[in-house]
């Protein structure tokens, strides 16, 4: 039987594209019986195991991995004030072990700051046990309150990397932000999503940090979505948790943190800047599934068909490539409307006539088609897949450009958030940004940019007047 092949809403409708593509292209169900919890399709996770793979290569340059517990005791939960004041309306907590009430309740871990820093106040005791630098690929458990969307905003965020590290210096740990910073910008270029880096206001840092960045892109419906952070944390924690060293002097000193993290929201992000009307468009590095092979068909050289398509299955196979040969008994446009909603970068026709010219039809999931040479089959794929790859870039990063409006007003900043993210001049005083965000209904999102799309200037505040600096302001999910 073959399969539905309505049209998809517009993405520019975006809220209603985004929950069709999740599930006709097999994401995530959304129909399991807790609010806020889903679940992963295969396909769906096929995709984040293949970014999820990149980022673990770039992670273990310099990282180990490990695993925490996800239940952290109440006593240590409770020790670091600021950091608890922050998610004190989120924890979900165990009391009872069968039918017996703990003496001590169990946190399930919103982040593991204090799941894994007792820990390193046992480990870590000179200066040649730093640097250490570890991470974790776990889930975490919020009680989220809002609008729940999945991959976007989570009870339980199934993919959450945090990475936790630990220095003798503060200098050191600063430097390590900037290399973590440094790490998101590779990982986000692999996937061919463009994105902005700002420091968040002090009211908007991570609980118990020095100060926190941020890596936020622009959705299609102009709102931002913070993908990626990464804290300087000071000694703000190894205080609380007395995590020390003892120096080349001999004397103790308390050690200097930073953590940064990465969600799911990556995923959410390349479905959301790359899909189309007709579905996913997928990157070929995280594509479960780089080439499908669709045999046309026709008349009596059924038989041959099919062994030329497997012959080219076998031979991309062979060169690295991930492939799939489609023949199902099903008419050639159902199979392209099936691979093309799944976000699969290249489809290869190969028909009586291909056989007979030596050719083969290939097609980008971007809509361009060319005829390759059979014979340099290998070599036109690499081609066309650097072309659509290439193509991809440009693509997001135009649709980021115009999202991005300078303003110098609030009454311009009101309309350039209605669109995307509006620059502005801003004093860094909490008083005029929340005249800010009341006057324009967003948000904030930070200075000290890092984009080569934004120009950094200095100018009078659009609240007071005063002298003040190039700043996001956004609607943010």
């Amino acid at each position: 039987m073959e399969e539905d092949t309505g049209a998809l809403p517009r993405k520019d409708d975006f809220s209603e594209w985004y929950n069709e593509v999740l599930w006709r292209a097999e994401i995530m169900d959304v129909r399991y019986p807790v609010k806020g919890l889903y679940v992963w399709y295969p396909h769906g996770f096929a995709i984040r195991k293949r970014a999820y793979g990149i980022l673990r290569d770039l992670m273990d340059r310099d990282h180990a991995e490990t695993m925490f517990p996800l239940l952290i005791p109440e006593t240590e939960f409770m020790k670091e004030a600021t950091h608890i004041k922050g998610f004190e309306d989120e924890v979900y907590w165990v009391t009872h072990g069968g039918r017996n009430e703990l003496d001590v309740p169990l946190a399930l871990r919103p982040t593991s700051e204090t799941a894994i820093y007792p820990m390193y106040s046992l480990w870590i005791r000179s200066h040649t046990d730093l640097p250490l630098k570890l991470y974790q690929i776990v889930n975490t458990f919020r009680y989220e309150t809002k609008h729940t969307r999945p991959l976007i905003r989570l009870r339980e965020i199934t993919s959450f990397k945090e990475a936790h590290t630990v220095h003798a210096t503060r200098e050191e740990a600063e430097a390590q932000v900037e290399t973590a910073l440094g790490l998101y910008r590779e990982f986000y270029e692999s996937l061919r999503v463009p994105v902005i880096i700002s420091r968040r206001p002090a009211w908007d840092k991570f609980p118990g940090a020095d100060y926190t960045i941020a890596v936020d892109t622009i959705m299609p419906d102009g709102k931002t979505l913070q993908i990626g952070t990464a804290h300087m944390l000071g000694d703000h924690f190894s205080r609380t948790y007395e995590i020390t060293y003892e120096d080349a002097n001999g004397e103790r000193q308390y050690a200097s943190q930073t953590c940064y993290g990465i969600s799911e929201r990556s995923i959410a992000a390349v479905i959301s800047v790359h899909g189309d009307d007709k579905g996913l468009v997928l990157p070929p590095e995280v594509a479960p599934i780089e080439i499908v092979v669709v045999p046309i068909i026709v008349g009596k050289r059924r038989d041959e068909v099919l062994l030329a398509a497997r012959a080219l299955e076998e031979e991309l196979r062979s060169a690295g490539f991930v492939v799939k040969l489609d023949d199902r008994d099903l008419r050639p446009g159902a199979k392209y409307y099936h691979w093309e909603m799944r976000g699969v970068p290249l489809r290869l026709e190969i028909g009586p006539r291909d056989i007979d010219a030596n050719t083969v039809v290939a097609v980008t999931r971007d809509g361009h088609k060319i005829t390759l040479d059979r014979r340099g089959v290998v070599e036109g794929v690499f081609s066309a897949l650097a072309a659509f790859r290439k193509g991809l870039e440009q693509t997001a990063r135009q649709a980021m450009i115009d999202r991005i409006t300078v303003a110098a007003t609030l009454e311009e900043t009101v309309l350039a958030v209605k669109k995307g993210v509006a620059v502005v001049h801003w004093c860094g005083s909490k008083e005029c940004a929340e005249e800010i965000e009341a006057a324009v209904d967003a948000s904030i999102l930070g200075s000290d940019i890092r984009s080569d799309l934004i120009t950094v200037s200095r100018g009078p505040c659009i609240a007071c007047g005063g002298d003040g600096t190039s700043t996001l302001v956004a609607r943010t999910y």
